[in-house]
């Protein structure tokens, strides 16, 4: 390694750690329900999915990060993997509920794990997929 590489470490860790962030923040205005708040009261379910997310959020940055050279690649190649990934949820949760009237979100406000569990899978599968590209 060169001296360039190691200048860049903490400057892409920043920068992921702030793309990540804000990520996170706005796929939490997406949700009914106030993420941190229901954290905070001790809602499992809640938590479950947002650390499911967060992995998946994650991941998805490391992968464009690894494949990129330049900085700016990296941070839209993550915006539009974000993007794609809150499409695919958005799919996801609609055909559940029309086909199975099983309401993700309603369970996860409620506390119930197997829906935290389910949606979170569902963070994971995508941004494994997305990942690959």
């Amino acid at each position: 390694m060169t001296w360039i590489d190691y200048a860049r470490i903490p400057v892409w860790t920043g920068m992921g750690a702030l793309l990540l962030f804000l990520i996170m923040y706005l796929d939490s205005l997406t949700t009914r329900y106030q993420d941190i708040q229901e954290m905070k009261a001790g809602n499992v379910a809640v938590t479950t999915r947002f650390m499911m997310k967060l992995i998946a959020q994650a991941y998805i940055l490391g992968q464009s990060i690894a494949k990129s050279d330049v900085i700016w690649e990296a941070i839209i190649i993550s915006v539009v993997s974000f993007v794609l990934l809150f499409v695919l949820e958005w799919l996801a949760r609609t055909v559940l509920s029309k086909l199975t009237h099983f309401q993700l979100e309603e369970g996860i406000h409620e506390g119930k794990i197997a829906n935290a569990l389910f949606a979170g899978s569902l963070h994971l599968a995508g941004a494994l997929i997305i990942g690959a590209v």
